[in-house]
């Protein structure tokens, strides 16, 4: 099994990013993938996540109108794109899965990449 993130980099305030979730290794379309990122000195939070089968999302009240997420079921990937971005938006971000949504959700993904870094420069 396999989750790779990309997409990462150094962007201005009011900037933009799309991030890429690349996966392998596990039936796609049965699980739910979420991003989440962790910033220095903080506990990983929650960003998005969304449900491969019928498309159910999540957004953490912090992202809502500025990120938004989608999956492509034919190329086993789950994208995060990321506008109006904040200083505080500036984490290390990684896709996890799961069969279970809310398990995505609550962080219990069986599976986890090893993160892309964002950094938004005031």
């Amino acid at each position: 099994v396999q989750l790779v993130e990309s997409g990462g980099g150094l962007v201005k305030e009011g900037g933009s990013l799309r991030l890429s979730c690349s996966t392998s290794g596990f039936t796609f379309d049965d699980y739910g993938v979420g991003w989440f990122r962790q910033a220095p000195g903080k506990e990983r939070e929650a960003v998005s996540a969304i449900s491969t089968s019928d498309g159910v999302t999540y957004y953490t009240n912090s992202v809502k109108g500025r990120f938004t997420i989608s999956s492509d079921n034919a190329k086993k990937a789950v994208y995060l794109q990321m506008n109006s971005l904040k200083p505080e938006d500036t984490a290390v971000y990684y896709c996890s899965a799961h069969q279970n949504f809310p398990a995505v959700v609550a962080g219990w993904g069986d599976y986890w990449g090893k993160g892309t870094l964002v950094t938004v420069s005031s």
